[in-house]
């Protein structure tokens, strides 16, 4: 073969399939159509969000790219939601969309085991239901022993404005013409989704005096673990600006509704949108009693002066776009310098891969990010990761890389694709993750390094400085279980002014800090304990005692989930002779092939009693 490995795709699960592939030591050849759209951003000019920025930091955890490559090219960054708990605090970076991909790019041509290639990709070598290869579309042929698909909105798209449809990728780039038509013709059912994205004004014509300005945190943060310290300036950091949509808006809008692409513009349109990320058409059809809708004025990068207009997406034609930008408030003069749109693509049913992100139609064919029918930079990201190391594991004869609903968001994400499958652009919310205490940000390389370790992304030096880490954690417990403070009058004038209780006998440190009130800075500051690590370790130490009972309270839930993953069901199982089965769960079961009882439960139309029958089947049929 010419490759071990061949990467289809220069966006950020190709990046990350591509870079785990070489890292781990297999020749690896990523190929994509213009290599200056290698990682680029073509929507929003942010990386992170809810739920969205733990999957950068359990990217990180595992030795994957995208969040130290957030932190060399960031403008801004947040910790959202950091007045709840900590269950739902995820990082938001504004990214620079100069550098980031230009960091990217640079990380890739250094890469060891690495070939990057211009060209774009037709079809596929396929032998007795094998893959081995690409066939690119000046009919050149490379042999691979594995391939893996990142081809993004990339297949068969059309960039649909107003009544206009126009067969093109993001920003004018070439699309895959036959691609997907291949992938059906192998046995492939194929979906037809759809996104959009806003328009860019140039900054010089936004009064910024009619919005609110909304800078970055004062507190520092990272997304990779390995930085001691941010990339970023704390104190010189790119506002972004909030406004929101008015009467106006919403009169032109609702006005000129069968303008819209999606409204009547054009009638034939299949492609179905993000629910999660709609268009300000669907906000406003939807969401009818909402008098007004938020934007955000976002920066996307100091080297040029266009500003992202989020939660403006629209596919109205471009004299309608004039109109509904000049009645925002402080866009009544502003300049249109990229008119919106939104895109239609084809991707490929997931329920037709399995967890390990290798597909069950073609052996050797692994498919990652929106090809898979996600949405978003960092769910791309996670499966590009993924698929390139369980790619490795399985030239190395290596069982693969599968983690647990428990384990990170980006198993969440990967089981909700292959056991639910989708109809929609799928997008990670913390909603969907039922163990979502245990899947903090704070936690990411606590539950995951080991993996990255195990694969070989994680070297020895991060390895040790993460083991250092776990016992600092530990030997801090242990200190403050073994100290006690007693009640002086001392200790309890200190307490009393934190609204704690007053202490009638002596208590454990590790038990005051149970309480409330109390914080470990409370104990620092007064001088209650004198031992001392550094903010991490010392944040997840507070978090594991304040919340201890609840995170027993999910582990106990999620033991249950194990449980029942542990059931496993043959791969050779017949579920149309399995009498009294629902034919609805009969068609859903053949259709994901589930591998164990815990995933048919969770399956979509397969019920309780399916289940309980299915379960009865088993005992009888391979228990004999």
């Amino acid at each position: 073969m010419d490759y071990e490995i061949i990467v289809v795709g220069g966006g950020h699960a190709g990046c990350e399939a591509a870079l785990a592939g070489a890292r781990i030591g297999h020749s690896t050849l990523l190929i994509t159509g213009n290599i200056n759209n290698i990682a680029t951003m073509p929507c929003n000019p942010s990386i992170g969000g809810s739920a969205k920025g733990i999957i950068v930091r359990e990217i990180d955890a595992l030795g994957g790219e995208m969040g130290i490559n957030a932190d060399k090219s960031l403008l801004q960054m947040k910790m959202l939601n950091s007045s709840k708990g900590p269950a739902v605090h995820s990082l938001r970076a504004q990214a620079d969309k100069i550098t980031y991909p230009q960091n990217m790019l640079r990380t890739l041509k250094n890469q060891k085991n690495l070939t990057i290639l211009e060209g774009m990709v037709e079809d596929l070598i396929v032998e007795s239901n094998i893959v081995k290869g690409i066939i690119l579309s000046d009919n050149k042929k490379i042999t691979s022993n594995i391939v893996i698909l990142t081809t993004g909105t990339y297949l068969k798209a059309d960039i649909l404005r107003g009544s206009t449809r126009t067969r093109s990728g993001p920003n004018g780039e070439k699309t895959s013409m036959h691609l997907s038509d291949k992938l059906k013709s192998y046995g492939f059912d194929i979906l037809r989704l759809k996104t959009g994205t806003p328009p860019r004004i140039e900054k010089s014509s936004i009064d910024f005096s009619k919005t609110k300005k909304e800078d970055g945190d004062n507190i520092p943060y990272t997304f990779s673990h390995d930085l001691d310290k941010p990339l970023y300036d704390v104190n010189n950091q790119i506002p972004c600006h909030l406004i929101y949509t008015t009467p106006e808006t919403h009169k032109i809008i609702l006005e000129n509704l069968n303008k819209s692409s999606m409204y009547g513009g054009l009638d034939d349109i299949t492609g179905i949108g993000p629910r999660y990320c709609p268009s300000i058409e669907d906000k406003l059809t939807r969401f009818k009693d909402k008098e007004k809708h938020q934007l955000f004025l976002e920066p996307e990068s100091i080297y040029y002066d266009d500003i992202y207009v989020q939660g403006f997406s629209t596919s109205m034609p471009e004299d309608i776009q004039e109109k509904m930008v000049h009645s925002l408030p402080g866009l009544e003069k502003a300049k249109i310098l990229k008119y919106a749109y939104a895109i239609e693509y084809d991707a490929i049913y997931p329920t037709q891969i399995k967890a390990s992100l290798e597909t069950k139609i073609l052996n050797n064919l692994f498919t990652a990010g929106q090809i898979n029918g996600t949405s978003g930079y960092e769910e791309a990201a996670c499966q590009g990761l993924i698929a390139g190391i369980n790619a490795c594991m399985k030239l190395e004869n290596k069982k693969p890389l599968i983690l647990k609903r428990n384990e990170a968001y980006t198993g969440v994400l990967i089981d909700d694709l292959v056991t639910k499958g989708t109809i929609e652009p799928y997008r990670m919310l913390t909603s969907r993750a039922e163990y979502r205490l245990l899947l903090r940000s704070d936690n990411a390389d606590i539950r995951l390094r080991e993996y990255g370790y195990k694969v070989g992304l994680i070297d020895e030096v991060r390895y040790n400085k993460f083991k250092e880490k776990l016992n600092n954690i530990n030997n801090f417990k242990d200190y403050l279980k073994n100290n006690k403070i007693f009640p002086t009058r001392e200790n309890n004038e200190i307490l009393s002014k934190y609204n704690s209780p007053i202490l009638k006998d002596g208590i454990t440190i590790y038990d005051l800090l149970k309480r409330s009130e109390i914080t470990i800075d409370t104990l620092f500051k007064e001088k209650l304990i004198t031992k001392k690590y550094n903010d991490d370790v010392n944040k997840q130490v507070e978090i594991q005692i304040k919340y201890e009972g609840y995170i027993k309270k999910v582990e106990r839930e999620a033991e249950k989930m194990l449980k029942q993953e542990e059931k496993q069901i043959p791969e050779d199982i017949d579920y149309n002779k399995i009498t009294n089965l629902a034919s609805e769960a009969k068609q859903k079961l053949n259709e994901v092939r589930p591998t164990s009882i815990g995933q048919a439960m969770r399956i979509s139309g397969v019920n309780p009693s399916d289940i309980s029958i299915l379960m009865v089947y088993l005992r009888k049929k391979y228990n004999e």
